[in-house]
């Protein structure tokens, strides 16, 4: 069975439709100083009245189909806007899983080298719930002589290279010391700077 075609609305003049506007919006209260519901039902009540009378009736109903495009409109618009936040939502969640999950740990540490932020990896590495670490310095995570060659690295830093590297001890709590080899960059964000920490006993052994 054929679809009825849908029939468009009569032409009307844009100056009386114009009209009809003001007249509505001069007879509906500021719906700032109303519920939004009770607001709606004064607009429905207004725009009756106005299909009611045989001067106005063509325009009103011509104003009615101009609402409910503009309705429809607002309504794809918000679910356009639904869906791009579920997918940036998505998106986000599936990053931070990653970099939780890389094989290295990752640090954010300020210049004092106190810890910002860290992933599960590095978390594991230092011994601590991650929530525990934010804060303390990583002074405490290293033994030896490595929190004077994690400093020359950064006065490395500040003579032209983006990035170095050193050997750690790591000592983490209540675990054994560990060696690690340390990438030090400057945070492009923030002063600080970050550090991705790198177990020499998961590396692959190189051939002879």
């Amino acid at each position: 069975m054929s679809q009825p075609i849908p029939v468009p609305p009569p032409a009307v003049d844009l100056v009386r439709l114009s009209e009809l506007r003001r007249r509505a919006a001069d007879r509906v209260p500021d719906a700032a100083s109303h519920d939004e519901a009770v607001a709606a039902s004064q607009a429905l009540t207004v725009l009756h009245g106005l299909a009611s009378s045989p001067a106005t009736a063509a325009q009103a109903l011509a104003l009615l189909h101009e609402l409910q495009v503009h309705q429809v409109e607002l309504d794809l618009q918000a679910q356009e806007l639904r869906e791009a936040r579920n997918e940036l939502e998505e998106t986000l969640r599936r990053q931070g899983e990653r970099y939780d999950r890389l094989p290295v740990g990752c640090l954010r540490l300020d210049e004092r080298l106190l810890v910002l932020e860290l992933n599960e990896t590095a978390a594991r590495m230092l011994g601590l719930d991650r929530t525990q670490a934010v804060g303390l310095p990583l002074g405490g995570f290293v033994a030896g002589d490595s929190l004077q060659r994690l400093r020359a690295a950064i006065a490395r830093l500040g003579v032209g290279p983006r990035r170095t590297a050193c050997p750690l001890m790591l000592a983490p709590r209540h675990a054994p010391q560990r060696p690690v080899t340390a990438q030090l960059a400057p945070d492009p964000l923030s002063p600080g700077f970050q550090l991705v920490l790198a177990d020499e006993r998961d590396e692959a052994p190189r051939p002879a």
